[in-house]
């Protein structure tokens, strides 16, 4: 028996069929180690040793790994299939640790997409851990666990802020930036002019260009007039322009390309769309089996690989809608423009007979739809061209050029694969050249420029990814981490950051500027990048960061002051001093400034439950309103905690005992007394101090109630 270890609980089975009853597959459940808080500063890193992390298993993750040590000494061989990413590598490296399994000999399978063919051809060309990668994310968590425990201990200290981390906080100040820009916004006016021109008896609307040879810049009502005037009722055609252009299809979908795709057609968040892929990856039962639908959606490679083309696509193209239709792969480029020859793929179906339409029949609506939007977009990038005729029409009169566009599909091309949802084109009406037009009407309109838009999850992803901030599998995650710690909130998908948020970005970039510096980040996540490469030592990069970052932050330490707290306007009825606002976590209270010295804390008085007008028939006190803790109203004792009467539940009030009801002391504790108590069934004696006492004696008679033995 061999066993295969993956990530997710949701693999096994499915890759366990493909394999067969020679193999167990077992899931990790993601990573299983992290770094200890042991050692200087918490960090988990021995600095003095060369940057040697101090890796321990997650306490969550201990009946997991004890259950694969039991399993892979079981075992055969024990075969290492994470995700084909740098996380995975250095979860497969984890494994490999805790399972004491050799390095250079333990087989590292990785596919990107789970289906049988793409398993068993993994299975049959294994590789190895690449130590690059493991060495790479290695470093990013140790970046990430020095800049995040030092400058968020630094806050918790002096502001009460919660957190700080290296792609965290660099998102935050875009966010920031964005609510200083609209807030610093002045609107300005400015001026549309329109006439509407008769052609064979429909009105077509037709906006001013130029003035004057000049773009039109219309900034008053007075210019605006003056314009108008210049108008005459018919209006020659000036030119008319016609031309042929390819329009090519988009690339195919990455993750943030995905992200931003299915936040501008479907509404949804970032988190929630990589849930929805993670499912589609991960696989579904499909007219009776189970397969992955996707390829791996953590990804910013747009390259189709050559097999899914020859095997899958240009068959499907040919058949349903024939040879013109058939396109070529389309390659990326870089930021430098170089095309992008990678091992990963763009995120694409895993197979071109399941169509949106027979998907759409064994999941959720929401699935459907992102499955329709990844199958067109990676099939559409497969595809011809489409072929339109752009056509320009320009009026003019006194100096006035009037700008009239249209379009006309001559061959759909790639968008033959979109079906309904292919955008309409508004083709111009048949004009001639040198002829005069009857001006219906001319308006002007009032507008004012207006204030930039808050950015979506979808837009902060697309900047993450254009600075380089951050990678697929931490765009979504980091900006559910801002919402989650108050500093953003989200309606809708629209970010807008809290008081916490921009008081937080501010203490940062007075005293951190190049920590909130994208192109600080961006080059640490360049490093990373030639760590993987094997370009760049893990060590080499700790050092260039390390002691900088260090001999700023202990600088900063000394200088920045804590955080005033709030007063409230009243004074401390102890010592006179002034009273203010404090935080626990457990909330904001009310305190004396003068601790510690003064430790005196305002409690608001609680309202007095009301009277029912009822008294009490187990201690005779009056019986109050009271509310549990979902706010119900239950009528019980005043008395309370002494008598624990409740109305509506006699049967479970404490009965009280005074010194009349005692027959003698308890033997058996020595605080208590024996007292008559009434079971259902007999009289007895029992301790006032039950349940702790559960002394008893048994009456004289021992008889029933109704006077008969038993």
């Amino acid at each position: 028996m061999k066993l295969v270890i993956v990530e997710s609980p949701k693999k096994c089975d499915t890759i366990g069929r493909y394999l067969g009853a020679d193999y167990k597959v077992m899931a990790s459940q993601g990573h299983i180690r992290d770094l200890s808080t042991r050692g200087k500063g918490g960090l988990g890193i021995d600095v003095e040793r060369g940057f040697k992390p101090d890796f321990v298993v997650n306490p969550e993750k201990t009946k997991i790994v004890n259950e694969l040590k039991r399993a892979a000494k079981k075992s055969d061989e024990v075969i290492l299939a994470t995700d084909p990413d740098r996380e995975g590598e250095a979860i497969s490296w984890h494994l490999a640790q805790v399972l004491g399994l050799d390095v250079a000999t333990t087989k590292r399978l990785q596919f990107h997409e789970i289906t049988r063919p793409a398993v068993l051809s993994a299975l049959e060309a294994p590789g190895r851990i690449d130590m690059n990668l493991v060495e790479s994310q290695e470093t990013r968590r140790m970046y990430d666990r020095i800049i995040g425990f030092k400058l968020s201990g630094l806050l918790q200290r002096k502001m009460d802020s919660k957190s700080a981390g290296r792609v965290q906080s660099v998102t935050l100040k875009m966010i920031c930036d964005n609510d200083a820009e609209i807030k610093a916004f002045v609107p300005e006016e400015y001026w549309t002019i329109t006439i509407n021109v008769e052609i064979d008896g429909k009105v077509f609307s037709c906006p001013l260009d130029k003035v004057d040879g000049k773009g039109a810049s219309i900034h008053t009502a007075e210019e605006a007039a003056s314009i108008v005037a210049r108008i005459p009722e018919q209006i020659p055609l000036a030119s008319l322009s016609r031309v042929k252009k390819k329009v090519p299809s988009k690339l195919p979908l990455i993750t943030s390309t995905m992200q931003q795709e299915a936040f501008s057609r479907y509404g949804f968040s970032t988190s929630k769309t990589q849930s929805i892929a993670q499912r589609l990856y991960e696989g579904m039962d499909i007219a009776g089996e189970h397969v992955g639908l996707i390829t791996y959606m953590r990804t910013d490679s747009t390259r189709i690989s050559p097999e899914f083309y020859e095997k899958h696509a240009k068959p499907y193209i040919l058949e349903r809608f024939g040879p013109e239709y058939l396109g070529k792969i389309k390659y990326g480029a870089n930021k430098k423009g170089e095309r992008i020859q990678d091992a990963h793929e763009a995120i694409r179906p895993t197979g071109t007979h399941r169509t949106p339409e027979i998907v759409s029949r064994y999941v959720s609506s929401d699935e459907a739809k992102l499955y329709r939007l990844i199958y067109e977009r990676a099939m559409g990038s497969l595809m011809a061209d489409k072929l339109i005729e752009a056509s320009t029409a320009l009026f003019e009169a006194n100096g006035l050029s009037f700008k009239m566009t249209g379009s006309k599909v001559l061959f759909p091309g790639y968008e033959a694969i979109y079906g309904r949802d292919a955008e309409k084109e508004e083709e111009l009406p048949s004009l001639e050249e040198g002829r005069l037009y009857h001006i219906a009407d001319k308006a002007s309109e009032q507008k004012f420029t207006k204030a930039p838009a808050r950015y979506s999850e979808a837009k902060v992803v697309k900047m993450m990814e254009e600075e380089g901030i951050g990678r697929p599998s931490t765009y979504a995650s980091t900006i559910k981490t801002l919402i989650a710690r108050g500093y953003v909130t989200s309606s809708k998908g629209i970010l807008t950051p809290t008081e916490t948020g921009l008081r937080t970005t501010l203490v940062l970039n007075k005293y951190f500027p190049e920590i909130l510096s994208t192109k600080y980040t961006a080059k640490m996540e360049q490093t990373l990048d030639e760590i993987e490469e094997g370009k760049e030592s893990e060590n080499q990069a700790m050092n260039d960061f390390y002691f900088p970052f260090i001999e700023k932050f202990q600088e900063v330490e000394k200088t920045m002051y804590k955080d005033p707290d709030q007063e409230t306007g009243e004074m401390c009825p102890v010592c006179g001093s002034p009273l203010v606002i404090k935080k626990s976590r457990y909330g904001s209270f009310v305190a004396c400034s003068n601790y510690p010295k003064c430790r005196y804390i305002k409690r608001e008085a609680k309202e007095k439950p009301a009277e029912t007008g009822e008294m009490c028939p187990v201690c005779g006190k009056p019986l109050v309103v009271r509310h549990d803790k979902r706010g119900k109203e239950f009528i019980a004792c005043s008395g309370f905690p002494k008598c624990t009467y409740i109305k509506g539940k006699e049967e479970k009030a404490k009965p009280v005992y005074t010194e009349q009801d005692y027959v003698k002391p308890c033997p058996s504790c020595g605080s208590g007394h024996l007292v008559v108590k009434h079971g259902r069934r007999v009289d007895f004696l029992g301790c006032t101090n039950f349940p702790k006492c559960r002394y008893h004696e048994w009456l004289t008679s021992k008889k029933g109630r109704d006077g008969k033995g038993e």
